[in-house]
């Protein structure tokens, strides 16, 4: 008994001992350091909110509202409207080939000087007169022409002997004014003697530059004093109608227009009327570009030309080509010639080829002259075609 007495005094002594070295122990250790006190920190400005001023308002003298004079409303209230389009002045059209003259010399000279290179070849033998013929098919003069040419050439060649530069220029030129032709009549026929307005019908196919054409001729004869209506019977292409009121609007042309996929015998039909009650002097009526494959859009440009004849007979039937085109174009003007008598020819984009014999082959194809060719983007850069200045052109001074 006296053992576990003493067995239960031993153990609290030393719980005490153990108890008292744990709590010496945690004195010893350090305290964190207190936390540093919070700096003095200057707040910024307030941002401004929306009505607050800019600045700190000052003191300053104010008015009230009966101080302030305020408009009694007797003054008109002035409405600034559109101001029109400046009508341009044209060009005039007489001797505007000449004036261009250089443009289309630039463009032709590699069929002029190429045909005067061979035939001052001091020996004219076959393979000279080959390289004529290749030269003259190349510019697109065409089969039968070339050989008529190839053979007067040849003959007049023989009989002439000696050939100097200016002798050989004076040949050339007389042959291909043969071919060209001076005696055609190539007057645009819009001024019929019995009534007014003169009627003139565009047609071609797309690419051609048949609208522009349009309003170029527009600006043609506005030039030489004519009063013109435009009618924008190309329902079919995007714009056309558009692209066609603004050249009207630059000379003061009106437009006659339809809806977007309209029947364009029904717009060709108005602008007609239209005409005739305003007085004009032309009618242009532009046509869609259609595609000489599709014989139902074909059938569609003839019933514009029945349609318009209900008012009066056209004066002019005008065929756009693009001179680029070169022999595709002819298979384009025989279509085209089926179905509408075509009186005249429009050739295009003449100032960016070497290929100015399209003038002499379509002219044989179908039997119409040539009355206006385009050289340019120019607003006057198309020309009514006189054969002397262009045969000039084509051989150089």
């Amino acid at each position: 008994m006296e053992t576990v007495i003493l067995a239960v005094v031993i153990a609290v002594v030393v719980l005490g001992a153990l108890g008292g070295l744990v709590i010496g122990s945690r004195r010893k250790k350090s305290l964190p350091p207190p936390p540093p006190a919070a700096p003095d920190i200057t707040a910024p400005p307030a941002e401004p909110h929306v009505g607050d001023e800019a600045e700190t308002p000052r003191d300053e003298a104010r008015r009230t509202i009966e101080e302030v004079d305020l408009p009694d409303g007797s003054a008109p209230v002035v409405v600034e409207e559109p101001a029109a389009p400046e009508i341009e002045i044209p060009e005039p059209t007489a001797g505007r080939l000449v004036r261009l003259r250089a443009r289309l010399s630039r463009s032709q000279n590699a069929l002029g000087k190429g045909l005067l290179t061979l035939l001052s070849r001091e020996h004219l033998d076959d393979e000279t007169w080959e390289e004529i013929e290749d030269t003259l098919l190349t510019a697109d003069v065409g089969v039968q022409p070339t050989t008529e040419l190839v053979d007067r050439l040849r003959e007049r060649v023989k009989v002439l002997g000696t050939r100097t530069p200016d002798e050989l220029r004076g040949l050339l030129r007389e042959e291909l004014l043969k071919l060209v032709g001076t005696d055609a009549d190539r007057t645009v026929k819009t001024e019929p003697a019995d009534r007014k307005p003169g009627i003139v019908m565009v047609v071609g196919v797309n690419g051609t530059g048949k609208t522009t054409t349009t309003g170029k001729l527009a600006r043609v004869l506005v030039a030489d004093g004519r009063t013109v209506v435009l009618g924008a019977a190309d329902t079919f292409r995007a714009a056309a109608a558009d692209q066609l009121q603004t050249w009207g609007e630059r000379v003061g042309a009106y437009t006659v227009r339809g809806p977007e996929a309209g029947d364009p015998a029904s717009v060709a039909f108005d602008a007609v009327k239209e005409g005739k009650e305003m007085g004009v002097d032309v009618v242009l009526i532009d046509t869609a570009g259609r595609l000489h494959t599709k014989t139902g859009l074909m059938d569609e440009l003839g019933k514009v030309k029945r349609v318009v004849e209900k008012h009066a007979p056209l004066d002019e039937v005008l065929l756009v080509l693009d001179a680029t085109t070169g022999q595709n174009g002819l298979v384009q003007a025989r279509v085209f010639a089926e179905v509408v008598d075509i009186t005249g020819i429009v050739l295009t984009k003449l100032d960016g080829t070497a290929k100015g014999g399209i003038v002499i082959a379509v002219q044989r194809e179908l039997g119409v002259p040539v009355k206006l060719i385009g050289l340019g983007e120019g607003a006057d850069d198309l020309a009514p075609f006189e054969p002397e200045a262009f045969v000039d052109a084509l051989i150089g001074d």
